[in-house]
């Protein structure tokens, strides 16, 4: 269930800081019964960044197959890969 705070509350900076490191979750802080703003720990926005940088990557390979790019074997792209970087040329 979210965690949504009245904007007031914002003072008790530590009590959120603690909120937000134990729940590992978004804080919601509204404003006159709006939603204002979104308090988070580091971690949690780091794998929220993280989950949006590989849902990125996955939009943008789908585009590109569906726009006909050449698309590579599993076997043939590894073996590619291990040739660039694991064979010492």
């Amino acid at each position: 269930m979210p965690q949504i705070i009245p904007i007031k509350e914002l003072r008790n900076t530590t009590e959120i800081s603690e909120r937000c490191h134990k729940k590992q979750e978004p804080v919601f802080v509204t404003k006159n019964g709006y939603g204002d703003l979104v308090v988070m720990s580091m971690e949690t926005y780091e794998r929220l960044l993280d989950s949006s940088n590989i849902d990125m990557a996955i939009k943008e390979s789908e585009e590109e197959i569906a726009n006909g790019a050449e698309l590579m074997d599993a076997r043939e792209a590894l073996n590619t890969v291990r040739r660039k970087y694991f064979s010492g040329t």
